[in-house]
């Protein structure tokens, strides 16, 4: 066993144990229990994957390049597919080059999500970590129909040592983003952060209230770069990328921030999100600390969920 690894990559491995176990340990199984490459042990690697909330598109694409590989390099032996099944993995997770660069002009983020999944939480740590980076960040409590949801974001401004705008519970969304968004440009903010409600129950009210902020930050302020990030819970498989499919449907979605991977064992939703959606993940949260919230690393997850490296 290499010595204990610290840091974020530490935690994602330990996060990821028990995802591990529900995937990577029925593959060992596999791998070492089969004789020979034939359709039943294809349809034991094809199982293992959905059971562990890969998802049927993407464990579909992995097993036909899988298949195409052992074919091509004449392979006769299951185990010699391990590192062949890891590569296709993390085939699927490519979604072409990352780009983060809210970070570096101004720009406005709008941040949705249902409730539960820690959206609050994650707009919060994600203002702290901007602020380490030395930026000036505004939040705006948009989230106003949530009781308490202003109250937890004041407390994360408070800790990550930014401001915050907000309205009373039930007010307009989009006149406290109108309120920000001054403030934003009054107070030349970096970044301005906006936790949004995400009612997807009720999709039409979400989609006009999105229009009517989108329509506000585009007239008072057409020059800021945008960014819609959708957090979603990791606990929650397969809901989390039917809840995604569903925001992608009333929004332009750039990014999600996906919470809760320390401790599920439905950690390979990040592969289907990323293989089906086509949407990056670009955070994700392993803990309750403000640096549990990293950016994600499609190489370092799939190191991480087979403990390599």
């Amino acid at each position: 066993m290499p010595e204990e690894k610290k840091g974020f990559f530490g935690r994602l491995v330990s996060g990821l144990a028990k995802t591990r176990a529900n995937i990577v340990a029925g593959m060992d199984n596999i791998f070492s229990g089969f004789s020979a490459i034939d359709d039943e042990f294809y349809e034991e690697i094809e199982e293992t994957l959905i059971l562990g909330d890969i998802g049927i598109n993407a464990t579909n694409a992995i097993i036909q390049d899988l298949k195409a590989k052992v074919k091509e390099q004449k392979l006769k032996e299951p185990s010699q597919c391990k590192d062949l099944l890891i590569a296709s993995i993390r085939e699927q997770m490519e979604v072409g080059e990352v780009a983060y660069r809210f970070e570096e002009e101004k720009s406005v983020v709008l941040v949705i999500g249902v409730n539960g999944v820690g959206k609050t939480t994650s707009v919060g740590k994600l203002a702290g970590k901007l602020k380490d980076q030395g930026k000036k960040v505004i939040l705006a409590a948009a989230d106003t129909f949530r009781a308490a949801a202003g109250e937890q974001l004041t407390e994360w401004a408070s800790r990550a040592g930014v401001d915050i705008i907000s309205g009373c519970e039930g007010a307009d969304p989009a006149s406290v983003v109108y309120d920000a968004v001054c403030a934003a440009k009054a107070r030349n903010a970096d970044v301005l952060l906006c936790d949004t409600a995400g009612r997807l129950h009720n999709k039409k009210n979400l989609m006009e209230e999105l229009r009517k902020i989108n329509r506000i930050i585009d007239r008072e302020y057409p020059n800021a770069y945008r960014e819609t990030l959708v957090v979603l819970d990791g606990t929650t498989g397969q809901n989390a990328l039917e809840q995604a499919r569903q925001f992608k449907s009333v929004v332009d979605i750039t990014g999600i921030i996906l919470t809760k991977l320390d401790g599920t064992a439905k950690g390979g939703i990040a592969v289907a999100i990323q293989s089906e959606m086509g949407i990056p993940v670009k955070y994700v949260g392993v803990g309750e600390s403000i640096d549990d919230l990293q950016k994600f690393k499609a190489d370092e997850f799939v190191n991480a969920l087979f403990h390599q490296g």
